[in-house]
């Protein structure tokens, strides 16, 4: 009877301890299970902080792009404008170098189509006197140097002759008459030469023009 109550005990024992096993086991699988969800959960979390970083990184250099075109843009447009000004600058000041004598020039040709006038003149009258040939001499020296000196600043003659076709750009009609014998639109006189400062029109010839 008491080997019997012996063995009924021993395996009463031995059944807890397999339940307590079974049960340490499945707490161990629950564990496991448990800590591999935690992986999964921080590596989702993980991955989704990178993504979230990446866009924000994306969209940061997006910006400074951006920034950077509109900077070179600006810098683009601010060389250009540069140099712009300094054509302009450059043409202004080559200007006042060739035409900043033009008011000068205007007030010295009246001088010089006097000279020419009274030069013609004397030689018109063409007085054998020794005194009259001097003075005549005198104003073909200064005439010619004058001339010399304002060639030396770029004046050269707008002088057409009789029969030469009549050019707008060159010339003003101060009247225009039928002539027989005469061309339509070609100079009959010229009333006054026109000069020339570096290539632009200062005064046109004037002339007398046949319809």
């Amino acid at each position: 009877m008491a080997d019997e109550q012996k063995v009924d005990e021993q395996a009463v024992e031995e059944e807890i301890k397999a339940q307590a096993s079974e049960a340490n086991a499945n707490a161990e699988t629950v564990d496991s299970e448990a800590q591999s969800d935690s992986d999964n959960s921080n590596e989702e979390v993980v991955d989704e902080l990178a993504a979230l970083e990446a866009e924000e990184l994306i969209a940061r250099i997006r910006q400074v792009q951006t920034k950077a075109d509109e900077n070179w843009d600006i810098a683009l447009r601010t060389k250009a404008e540069m140099e712009n000004v300094r054509r302009r600058t450059e043409k202004e000041v080559s200007n006042a170098r060739k035409f900043g004598i033009e008011k000068m020039i205007n007030e010295i040709l009246p001088v010089k189509d006097s000279m020419e006038l009274g030069l013609k003149a004397a030689i018109d009258m063409d007085i054998e006197d020794e005194a009259v040939h001097k003075i005549r001499e005198g104003m073909e020296l200064t005439l010619k140097m004058m001339n010399d000196a304002l060639g030396k600043i770029g004046i050269s003659e707008v002088a057409p002759k009789e029969g030469d076709a009549f050019n707008a750009e060159f010339h003003q009609a101060m009247s225009m008459q039928e002539i027989p014998g005469k061309e339509s639109n070609t100079i009959v006189v010229v009333m006054q030469k026109g000069y020339l400062l570096n290539e632009r029109l200062v005064r046109p010839a004037m002339v007398m023009v046949a319809k």
